[in-house]
C-alpha cells in the first residue's frame, strides 16, 4: 500500500499539568522519534494560581509545546475563561483548541470528529456542555454522504454509557458512570478509535464490531479507550501512542479486517431501531451491562443476551425433531458415542451431556461435565446444551456441600478440541472461596497472565466468540475469573492451583499424567462415586 502511517499521542485530563504533559512527550519522542499530533480530551486546563502561571508560560510564549496538540473545550465551569469563543482557535504557538463540536480533516486525510465538554441537561446549554443539536449538527452532515465508513478518531470528554457491555469492566461506578447520547454518537459516526476522560481511570475496551454479522457487509472495528490524568498518584495511564492510516487512504481489505478479541457493538442493543435517527434519545441504565438475568432465568443462557434469533417461527403443534449433536471430524476420546471414550469412567448420561470421573483425578471426586456432542468450548453450546450442562454443574455443587465441600469449576479452551468442565471439590475446612480466589490470581500474576474477574451473570458469549482461546474459572460463591489466552499458556494451571499448597496441598498431584490409575482402579472409583452421587442424579429422574 505504501502509505506511511501518522504516530499519535492521546492524553487525558491535563488539569494544568501542562509542562508535566510536554515532559512526558519529549520523552517518549526522544525514544521513538517525532509524532504527528497530541489529542487532549477531559479538562486540559486548572484553576489553580499554579496552574494559571504555567499556561501563561505559554501563552505569553515563553515556552512552546514541542508537538502539535489538539485540545477540548471546557468540561467544567471553572476553565471555561480559557476559551475565547466556541469557534476553535490557536490559543497558543502549537496548542490548538479544536472548537464546541465538529470534524477535524488533516492534510493527510485523517478525519477527526469531537465534542466538547458535558452533556447540557438545561436549556439554555451552559458554555462547557454540548447540546442534543450541537450532536445532530456533527452527525447529520456525515452521515448524509453515501460514502460514508465512518470517522478515524472520535475525541469526547465524556465516556459513552454501556461501553463496557460484553467486555472487560472499567474500574469506575458504572451506575453513573457516561452518557447515552455520547453511545449513540459512537454508534453512528463509528470511530477506528474513539478517546475519552474525566473519570480519572486508563480503560482499553476490547474492539468491537459496527456490523451484524451474516446480515451486514464486514466493516471496520472500533477501539474506546479512556486515559485517566495527568500525574495521578495511582499511575494509570495518561498518555496513548498509536499509529494510524487514515480510512480513505486503506484498501478496504485491510480495513475491515477482524482482530480475534473482537466483540459485539455494545451499543446497538441501547439505540435499538426505533432511536436510529435521534442519538440523543435516552434509555434506562438498566437496557445494557450484562442485562441478561431475567432471560437467563427464563430458560438457558442461549436465548438471552445481544444476539437475536433469526430462525423461522416454529410450528408449535408439530413435536420437535431432536437435533443430532456434532460430530468430530477424526478420533476424539471424549465425544460418547466414539469408540476412544472410555466408559466405565462415566458416572452419568442426560439427553446432552454427561459426567465423568476425570482420569488421574485430583480427588477421588474430581468429575469431568462434558457435551455429547463435538463441541469444543462452552461458548459455541446451543441453549439446550448450556442448560442441561447448567443442572450437572448445580447437582455436582450440591453433592459437594453435602460432604462438606466447596465447588470449583474451569475451562481451558486452549489445546482442546472437546469441552471439559472440570470440577474439583475443596474441603471447606481446607481454605476459603477468598483463599482459593487470591491462589488463582497470584499464580497468574506470577506467570504475568491478566486473570480478570467478570460480573457473575455475564454469559461468556459477551466476551469470548467462538474461536477465541481463554481460560475459566467459577467459584462456590459465584465468583468468575476469565483469562483471554495470549499463547504459550500453561496446559495444567488449574490443576496446579488446586494442587498448590494454599488450596489442596498436593502439588505431586499437579499433573494427571502423574496420578493415573489401573483400570480395575478407575472401576472401583467409578463404582462408588456413581453410587455417592445418584440421589442428586436427575438424568434418573427425567
Amino acid at each position: 500500500m505504501g502509505e506511511k502511517p501518522l504516530k499519535i499521542l492521546a492524553c487525558g485530563d491535563v488539569e494544568g499539568s501542562i509542562n508535566a504533559v510536554f515532559n512526558r512527550v519529549r520523552t517518549v519522542q526522544k525514544k521513538s522519534g517525532q509524532f504527528d499530533l497530541l489529542l487532549c480530551v477531559g479538562n486540559f486546563f486548572g484553576s489553580s494560581p499554579e496552574a494559571q502561571a504555567e499556561w501563561q508560560e505559554y501563552k505569553s510564549g515563553a515556552k512552546k509545546a514541542p508537538i502539535h496538540t489538539y485540545i477540548l473545550g471546557a468540561a467544567s465551569q471553572e476553565t471555561t475563561r480559557f476559551f475565547p469563543s466556541a469557534d476553535g482557535c490557536e490559543l497558543a504557538d502549537n496548542i490548538t483548541y479544536l472548537g464546541r463540536r465538529g470534524v477535524f480533516s488533516g492534510a493527510s486525510g485523517l478525519q477527526i470528529a469531537y465534542v466538547s465538554g458535558r452533556e447540557g441537561r438545561q436549556d439554555p446549554t451552559p458554555a462547557h456542555c454540548f447540546s442534543p443539536k450541537d450532536l445532530s449538527q456533527l452527525v447529520e452532515p456525515l452521515i448524509s454522504n453515501n460514502q460514508f465508513r465512518g470517522v478515524d478518531i472520535l475525541l469526547t470528554s465524556q465516556w459513552p454509557r454501556g461501553v463496557w457491555q460484553y467486555a472487560n469492566s472499567p474500574e469506575v461506578n458504572t451506575k453513573f458512570c457516561g452518557t447515552t447520547s455520547i453511545s449513540h454518537l459512537a454508534f453512528k459516526l463509528k470511530p477506528r478509535y474513539h478517546f475519552a476522560a474525566v473519570e480519572g481511570v486508563h480503560y482499553e475496551r476490547r474492539p468491537y464490531r459496527n456490523h451484524v454479522v451474516l446480515q451486514e457487509n464486514t466493516q471496520h472495528v472500533s477501539r474506546f479507550i479512556a486515559l485517566a490524568t495527568v500525574n495521578n498518584p495511582e499511575k494509570r495511564k495518561y498518555l496513548y501512542a498509536f499509529n494510524i492510516i487514515p480510512m480513505k487512504s486503506m484498501e478496504a481489505s485491510e480495513l475491515v479486517k477482524q482482530p480475534q478479541d473482537v466483540t459485539e457493538n455494545p451499543y446497538r442493543k441501547m439505540v435499538g431501531e426505533n432511536t436510529l435517527s435521534d442519538p440523543t434519545v435516552q434509555e434506562p441504565a438498566s437496557q445494557f451491562f450484562f442485562d441478561l438475568g431475567k432471560k437467563q432465568r427464563g430458560g438457558g443462557r442461549g436465548q438471552g443476551g445481544h444476539r437475536q434469533s433469526q430462525r423461522p417461527p416454529f410450528d408449535l403443534d408439530r413435536p420437535k425433531q431432536p437435533r443430532r449433536p456434532p460430530q468430530p471430524s477424526g478420533p476424539c476420546w471424549f465425544c460418547l458415542a466414539s469408540p476412544q471414550v472410555e466408559k466405565h469412567l462415566v458416572i452419568s448420561i442426560g439427553t446432552h451431556c454427561y459426567l465423568a470421573l476425570a482420569k488421574g483425578s485430583l480427588t477421588p471426586r474430581h468429575v469431568l461435565v462434558l457435551p455429547i456432542g463435538h463441541y469444543q468450548s462452552v461458548v459455541e453450546l446451543s441453549s439446550e446444551v448450556v442448560k442441561e450442562l447448567d443442572r450437572y454443574k448445580m447437582a455436582v455443587r450440591t453433592f459437594y456441600k453435602s460432604k462438606g465441600q466447596r465447588c470449583v469449576l474451569f475451562e481451558r479452551n486452549y489445546h482442546s478440541q472437546h469441552l471439559q468442565i472440570q470440577v474439583v471439590p475443596v474441603p471447606e475446612d481446607k481454605c476459603t472461596t477468598e483463599d482459593i480466589k487470591e491462589a488463582f490470581m497470584l499464580q497468574a500474576q506470577e506467570q504475568n497472565m491478566e486473570l480478570m474477574e467478570i460480573p457473575q451473570h455475564t454469559d461468556l458469549k459477551q466476551i469470548a466468540p467462538p474461536g477465541t482461546p481463554y481460560f475459566y474459572v467459577e467459584l462456590d460463591s459465584g465468583e468468575k475469573l476469565f483469562y483471554r489466552i495470549q499463547k504459550n499458556f500453561p496446559l495444567q494451571f488449574g490443576r496446579e492451583v488446586l494442587a498448590s499448597e494454599a488450596v489442596l496441598n498436593i502439588p505431586e498431584r499437579a499433573d494427571w499424567r502423574e496420578c493415573k490409575q489401573t483400570p480395575e482402579e478407575e472401576e472401583s472409583l467409578s463404582k462408588q462415586l456413581r453410587n455417592d452421587f445418584q440421589p442428586y442424579d436427575f438424568a434418573l429422574e427425567d
